[in-house]
């Protein structure tokens, strides 16, 4: 009986604790409610689920991936960069002027330059991305970096490590980031044949079965690749066969995805980004060197695109991707046109589209028609009725699985990058988007759009008023697990 009172109190003291951190961390009120009502009335499970998924590490900063170098040229450099964006912003066309606010945001958030003298290209689907990806890797010279969420043992992914060991064994430095969940199927033979060839390769965030659920719920998301530091690859296409739609019967699902190759300054942040990680990740951590900096002067580029890089994650102070989607649809006038494969957004997100949708703005989302995770789905399904009596239109695709996440606002901004517009997305996972501040490059985009558009079916208020109650119950059930979503 001594024990079991001892154990009691000891419990009794841990709860207590748990509850103060609860409180302290967590900045929405109704979650940390939860939260609270969880660790009391779920024991031990509950306690345990709120430090897997609850615990805000954005605060905590329990990751560390500076850069090595000192303190003055952390501070010039900072200087440079600022000076730079601005130069660049004082000269930028109509939009560039017409979203300054965004520019700046970026710039003060992430310290992300806003960068001219670049190439941009849009890539559709992995028939597109993949034949540029393989001709730039061969064409490197000096070294190759990839940074990537899922990564498979599958033709292209052999193919593509090939090509790395062969750029190896031509003297070209090749670094591999891998995230240790999304590309689970290269850990045993691909990363060992990797090492063995002379590829430095570390996975992200290594699971452990200590801490399983927690090393799970903190994703790399990004899809990176950096070569020579003059061009770079990102967007929402993985490493995998699932996005070539070429070959007849080759995937049971038409896959459908976005991507950009730029060349030019924007593939500086992408360096930079890359360098940060891998000093989180690898074991030996590297400084800035001007051979992955090349000099502007050296950029050979003829469409002079405006290109500004941004990045988030439990890394960063603020969440800055969800900060710049957000003060871009608040600067939109005519219309706002996105696509992702997860539509679960936090509440600032949802009364921006409200707004924006009010005020007589055009708002049109494209879903998929059925998602990957049925719960996803579900909890994705509980918004639309609001956003519908709103006036936005929701297109769901019906042609396969749309994975593109992309936003176009006003002819004039065109964002493709790795963040769902999703509460994981804007919180949990470490991402990367690059937004072209360009009319040319928004016109494609939203050609894209309207074209996706011809392969889905529309929602109608009307029709969607009339579901069974027990559906629109079991999607706001669903939509309650939206944080670990």
């Amino acid at each position: 009986m001594d024990y079991i009172l001892i154990l009691e109190i000891i419990y009794v003291i841990v709860l207590m604790l748990v509850s103060y951190r609860v409180i302290e961390d967590t900045q929405n009120t109704t979650k940390a409610l939860a939260y609270l009502l969880l660790v009391i009335f779920v024991p031990i499970v509950g306690i345990l689920i709120y430090f897997s998924f609850g615990v805000n590490y954005r605060i905590r900063k329990m990751y560390d991936k500076k850069l090595k170098t000192n303190e003055n040229i952390q501070i010039n450099l900072e200087k440079e960069l600022i000076s730079y964006s601005k130069g660049v912003l004082k000269e930028g066309d109509e939009a560039v002027q017409e979203n300054k606010k965004l520019v700046n945001l970026i710039l003060k958030d992430n310290l992300s330059p806003l960068t001219n003298n670049n190439n941009v290209k849009l890539l559709i689907n992995g028939e597109e991305k993949f034949p540029d990806v393989l001709e730039c890797i061969a064409k490197a010279k000096e070294h190759i970096h990839i940074e990537y969420y899922i990564f498979e043992d599958d033709n292209i992914g052999v193919q593509i490590i090939d090509l790395l060991l062969k750029k190896v064994s031509e003297g070209v430095e090749v670094r591999f980031i891998y995230d240790d969940f999304g590309s689970r199927s290269i850990r045993k033979k691909q990363v060992k044949r990797l090492r063995e060839g002379g590829v430095k390769v570390f996975p992200f965030y290594k699971i452990k079965l200590i801490a399983f659920a927690n090393r799970i719920n903190y994703r790399n998301h990004r899809k990176i690749i950096i070569i020579d530091g003059h061009t770079s690859f990102v967007g929402g296409i993985n490493v995998s066969d699932r996005y070539i739609n070429t070959e007849p019967n080759k995937n049971k699902v038409y896959w459908r995805d976005t991507h950009l190759k730029i060349e030019g300054p924007a593939t500086w942040y992408l360096q930079y980004l890359f360098l940060c990680d891998w000093n989180f990740c690898a074991q030996d951590h590297m400084e800035i060197n001007s051979k992955f900096f090349p000099d502007y002067q050296s950029f050979q580029c003829q469409q002079d695109k405006y290109v500004q890089i941004t990045a988030s994650g439990p890394d960063s102070d603020v969440p800055t991707i969800k900060f710049a989607l957000l003060q871009a649809i608040n600067l939109a006038e005519k219309e706002v046109l996105i696509t992702t494969p997860y539509f679960i957004p936090s509440k600032s997100i949802m009364d921006a589209l409200l707004i924006a949708a009010k005020s007589g703005v055009k708002v049109k989302l494209i879903v998929p028609n059925n998602s990957d995770s049925k719960l996803v789905n579900a909890a994705a399904c509980s918004y639309y009725l609001d956003l519908l009596k709103s006036g936005v239109e929701i297109y769901r695709y019906t042609k396969g699985f749309v994975h593109a996440k992309t936003m176009v606002i006003d002819n004039e901004i065109a964002v493709v990058g790795t963040a769902n517009m999703d509460v994981r997305s804007f919180d949990l996972n470490f991402e990367v988007g690059a937004i072209v501040y360009d009319e040319e490059i928004a016109e494609e985009l939203k050609t894209t759009f309207y074209k996706d558009v011809e392969d889905t079916s529309q929602l109608d208020l009307i029709e969607w008023e009339k579901r069974p109650a027990v559906y629109r119950f079991l999607d706001k059930l669903a939509r309650l697990f939206s944080p670990i979503l």
